[in-house]
Order: structure tokens, then sequence, then C-alpha cells
């Protein structure tokens, strides 16, 4: 057991102290992230920014807008919060933002609120680069002019825009409210109908104000203090709304606040790596995508998508939530209501009319980009665990299925086949000869998938370490030092994938000549890129580490393993000199994920209610533009009863991604071992 402890986590002191020291450290952090624990995560009591916009009324912020303008095409206006605000505020200074309404073809309306750069904020609020299509950039339509009128029976005038034959954008003056109509006629969406908007803006702290934030040990030092941003979005004609993955939940989305209804947390969006995780739950899991799509018999589809990689809670409202409210809103229309929080960045807001739920998905990815067309062995079967052994191992899981004639396409390799958790390296011990294997399966049209995790053990001894450390590559903590966490490898750091000329030093390690041992047939998995960090407050990175330019890893928190698979997809590329199609399957999504490969829903478990979420799950990311997905057939943790197998191979041949999986404590579960 020691000499299997040092050989899995490097350990290079052999003093016995410092080993048991190590050994008691690696098993509590081990069985912290056996099993999903509540307690172990944050609810929004205990997030403040969650609490803080939960607890506000509608109307309780105002703000107007002014000097209402066509420049570059673009609608532009002040934002200028009232002096009912001000006074809510507790004298904390609130600037005017600035607002732009963008139109692009297909009737997508696009709205941004930042803050105004000319008033000296202590720092940009981040923006997410790389997400964004070029060629969506180029459908903008140039705004000529704009009409002003007084719509119904509002106190203040409407500037009135051109969206799409039939559909025209609104922007209400005072209080401000930005919504989609059929022209002269019933809304579509809206935001901030019920004056919930609030932004937080950025500031010098002052002489006695607590900024830190503290959790399970863990303080969040919150150097730029309180930056959240809120507001409602209605849906109107609306008789469900779905989207926002990833969660163990039903496909139509269940109110979390309101009369009538069990009150229950939002639905969380923060990357996270949670073992075992429970199902029906609002919960966030792996992936965040923050699109929601309503449809109704009467209207059609219409969607709303926030371009922001900071944590993020959405309360889907009950029937009457507003009813003390004293706002008056067009009573001819049904409409379902949401609050949106978060806790960093900007507005970067997209509105899609449909009106049908292929239109809504086609504009969505018209922005974010369209799915990777995957490689005709990726949708075929693939047989996984953690771990086959050895070469021998594999030799014979491959001849199985050989003499039960059972096809298969796809072998795949976890941590344990590398050496010491060392990634682009092999168990010489175990693997002597992995281009060989690989050729052996490549003769019979097989390919082998091997694991890459961002995680980078912090040895001097090994390559990747060494030269990252060198070029000053890695993540750094709050005071800026390199980031120190612990995951598999044991001490590890994290490369800023947020720097392009990262993520390509990152692409060139996938050529023949660096990942020694590799071959054409060789595929790549990227997992625990949430980023997953063992000693880390809730599993991950502290929020206050910091990236390139000083951005926090708060504001991209969601967007990390999408950099990550981003580079991994790109390596492939470059390997195969554009001739190949990668094969990248990542765990940590976000928007635009679709670009670069499949994605899988994370460590379930071999139980009927993890079967059956499965197929929601799959195909809410589908409504989201992630179609290439699936779940680990036969679950992960547990061992599946034969009828629990059987159905599940059953269904799993019908998710778009088919692969078994199974945890290394798990009985061998290859399907000719069940008669």
């Amino acid at each position: 057991m020691k000499m299997e402890m040092e050989r899995q986590i490097g350990i290079p002191n052999r003093n016995p102290a410092v080993f048991v020291f190590l050994l008691l450290l690696v098993s509590c952090q081990l069985c912290s992230v056996v099993s999903w624990k509540k307690e172990e995560f944050r609810n929004c009591n205990q997030t403040p920014f969650c609490k803080r916009a939960r607890g506000r009324k509608p109307s309780s912020s105002s703000f107007a807008a002014h000097d209402v303008s066509i420049s570059d095409g673009d609608l532009t206006a002040r934002l200028v919060p009232s002096d009912k605000t001000l006074e809510d505020q507790d004298q904390i200074q609130i600037k005017q933002l600035i607002l732009t309404l963008s139109v692009y073809q297909d009737g997508i309306l696009r709205l941004r609120i930042d803050e105004d750069p000319k008033l000296d904020p202590p720092k940009k609020r981040f923006e997410v680069p790389d997400v964004v299509m070029p060629e969506f950039l180029s459908k903008k339509l140039w705004l000529q002019r704009l009409s002003t009128e007084t719509i119904g029976g509002d106190a203040s005038p409407s500037s009135i825009v051109y969206l799409l034959d039939g559909y025209e954008a609104v922007l209400r003056h005072d209080p401000f409210e930005v919504y989609v109509r059929k022209r002269g006629g019933n809304r579509v969406v809206s935001m901030n109908s019920h004056g919930l908007f609030d932004f937080e803006q950025l500031r010098v702290k002052k002489d006695g104000e607590d900024w830190e934030e503290r959790f399970k040990g863990h303080t969040d030092t919150r150097p730029f203090g309180p930056q959240s941003i809120s507001f409602d979005v209605s849906f109107y004609d609306a008789d469900h709304v779905y989207g926002i993955p990833e969660r163990a939940t039903s496909l139509a989305l269940k109110p979390t606040r309101g009369p009538g209804v069990e009150e229950s947390e939002p639905y969380r969006l923060f990357n996270l790596d949670v073992f075992e995780y429970i199902h029906d739950s609002p919960f966030g899991l792996y992936g965040s995508i923050p699109l929601m799509i309503s449809h109704g018999k009467s209207r059609g589809t219409s969607g709303f998508f926030w371009l922001n990689a900071a944590e993020m809670q959405i309360d889907v409202l009950g029937t009457g939530w507003d009813a003390e409210s004293g706002i008056s809103l067009p009573t001819s229309q049904s409409r379902i209501d949401t609050h949106w929080m978060s806790e960093a960045g900007i507005v970067d807001a997209f509105f899609f009319v449909g009106p049908g739920p292929k239109d809504v998905v086609r504009q969505y990815t018209s922005v974010t980009g369209t799915p990777a067309m995957p490689q005709l062995f990726a949708v075929a079967y693939h047989q996984c665990r953690w771990n086959y052994r050895d070469e021998e191992d594999v030799e014979q899981v491959d001849s199985k299925f050989d003499e039960h004639d059972i096809p298969y396409d796809v072998l795949w390799l976890d941590i344990e086949h590398t050496d010491g958790k060392r990634y682009f390296t092999w168990d010489r011990m175990l693997f002597p000869h992995p281009e060989e294997m690989q050729r052996k399966l490549a003769a019979k049209g097989r390919h082998l998938v091997t694991i890459v995790d961002p995680h980078i053990k912090r040895d001097d001894s090994y390559f990747l370490h060494k030269e990252a450390t060198e070029k000053q590559y890695y993540v750094r903590d709050a005071t800026g030092k390199d980031y120190d966490g612990w995951c598999w490898s044991g001490s590890s750091s994290y490369l800023d994938m947020l720097r392009p000329e990262i993520r390509s030093w990152w692409a060139e390690k996938f050529s023949f000549e660096n990942y020694v041992g590799s071959t054409p047939s060789l595929y790549i998995w990227n997992d625990m890129n949430e980023p997953s960090v063992f000693n880390g407050p809730e599993v991950t990175m502290p929020r206050d580490a910091l990236h390139v330019e000083g951005v926090e890893h708060r504001e991209l928190h969601n967007a990390y393993g999408y950099y990550f698979h981003m580079a991994t997809a790109d390596g492939l590329v470059k390997r195969g000199d554009g001739r190949d199609r990668p094969f990248v399957l990542s765990r940590a999504v976000f928007a635009g994920s679709q670009r670069h490969g499949a994605v899988w829903t994370g460590d379930n478990s071999a139980d009927w209610d993890h079967l059956r979420v499965s197929v929601p799950m799959v195909l809410t990311l589908g409504l989201t533009g992630i179609s290439f997905s699936g779940a680990d057939v036969g679950g992960f943790f547990g061992n599946p009863e034969p009828e629990l197998l059987v159905r599940w191979y059953q269904l799993g041949a019908y998710y778009p991604f088919f692969r078994a999986h199974a945890h290394h404590d798990t009985k061998r579960r290859e399907p000719w071992l069940f008669g």
C-alpha cells in the first residue's frame, strides 16, 4: 500500500514521518470527494451576492435611460440611477452605466451594459472572449434611425428599432426596460419589467470595510469588493422554460419561488466536481450554459442567453410572486418570470425571437457556433473503465469483444496509465509498448483514448511543470505566486488557459514528437477541468486566484474548462496538420463547447433514478447546442444489477455519445460478464 501510494502521487521524500502526514492528508482529501456532501458546497444564503439579490423586491432599484441616440449603428444610452436607488445603496456612490443595443440578422438582439470607462473604474470588468463567433459579428444590422413614442399607459417615452419582419425591440426610458415584441403588439421577451436590475459597481475600499468572504476555512480576499449584477427576465405566452444546464432535473424547469411553490435553492450555474450527485436537484454540476428557452402553445419559442462566466444563480418564479409589487404589466398575456443573478462580469445578453424551437437553437448557435462534426468512429460504442490495468488487460478486453461478436470502436485509458499522474507519459512497467498496442487496435479499425487533465504535477523533474514554471504559465494565487492545489497527482498547478499563447503552447504538446508513445489513432479525454481542486473551496479553485491582466478566477470560472477543451481540440487539429477532425471528450462545459467536441454528464451512479434523469440531462444539453453528449452507461459508481445494465445499454444506444464507464472500486462489467 505504501509503495502504491508513493507511486501514484509521486512522493519524493522517503522520511516516514513525512510520508504518514502526506498519507493522512491524501486520505482526507480523497474521502472529501468520494460522494456528494451538501455541506461542502455553498447555498444561496451562504453566497452573499445571491442572498442580497434574492432579498430585493420588485422596483427596489430604478434606472432611467438618458441621451438615447444612434452611434456606430447601435442604439446607445446612459443609465442613470434614480434618487431612490441612491438612497437604498446606503450612500455608496453609483455612477452612470453605458447601455448598448445591437441588432443582428435573423432577429437577434444584443444588450450590453457596463461601467462607463470615462469615469475611471478601479479596473476593467471582464468580458468573456472567444465565445461569440467572428462571422456573427459581421451580421450586424447598422441602425440608421429610431422612433420615439409613448406606449400604452407608460409615463415616459420609449425608443423603438426594427429587429426582424414583424418584430421590433423597445427601450423604455424611465424606468428603463428592454423588450422584444411583435410589431405594435404582444411582447415576446423582456428584461427588467419588474425593476429588479441591480449593478454593483467596482469602487475603492474605504477604511474599516471588510470585503472578505469565508466558507469552510477558506477566505476569499475580494480585493474589488461586491460586483454582482442581477435582473429579471420574462417570457410571454410561455407554458414552460427549459435549458440552463447542467443539472440532474426535469426537462421543464420547475419554479423555485412563489405562492404555492415549495421554495428551493435557485438553479446554480457554477462548474463543480460533484461526486455521486443527487437526481432531481437544482444544484449545479460540471457545466454552465446560461441559455434559457421558453415554449408555449399560443406563441411558440423564444430564448435568452447571458454571456457571463462568473457564478450565476437563477430563480424561476411561480405565478403571483409579484402580487404586491404594484407594477402594471400587460394583462392580456401569460408569462413566466425569472430572476438572474451573477457574481461579476457585465451584462452581455442576447434575445432570440424564435418562433420555433429549431429557430432559437439556430439563432443561439449562430452566436456561439455550431456543433463540431464528430468522426464516424466516435458515434459508435466506447468501452471505458477506471482503469484497464496494463497492455495485457487491454488485449484481453479487446479480444473478448471479438470472441463474443460485440461491436465496439474505442477503448479508453484513465489516469493509471500514466507515470505517476504525469500527463503525456506512460507507466512503462504497465504499458511498455504503447505504439504497438495502438497499432494492434488500429488494425481492427479501433481507436484508443487517453486522459489528459488540467492539474500539472509540481515535480521539477516533470518536463511539463518545468517548462510551465519557467515560462510563468500558471494561474497565480492572490499573493502573486503560482497557485498550488491538490488533485490526483498531488501538489499541482493549473495553466492560465485564458491566454491564447498558452493555449497554443498546450496544443503543441499533442504532436507525436512531444506526446511520446502516441499515434494517429489516439484521441483525448479532458476530465477534472471545472477545474477540480480537492483542497480548494467547494472542491475548486479560489475565486481570488489571478489570470492574465489581473482577471480574477471568479470572473471566468465557468469558462476555464471551455478554454482547456478548446486548446486540446486545437492540439489534435495541429497534430494532423488540419487533415484530421479531433475527438476530445470534456466534463466541464460552457457556451461554445459544442464547437470543440463531446461532453458527458459526469460521475453518475448505478441506480434507476440516474438512468431516468440522464434523458432530460442529455436532451437539455442538446437544446443548448451541445448535441454530442451522453451519460456513463451502467453508472460510474456502484454495481448495477443485470436488469439495470441491460436497460441502460438499450437507452445508451440512443445517446449521441455512447460510452460505458465505471469506478475502479466497482466489479468488472464488460458486457459478456452478465451472461
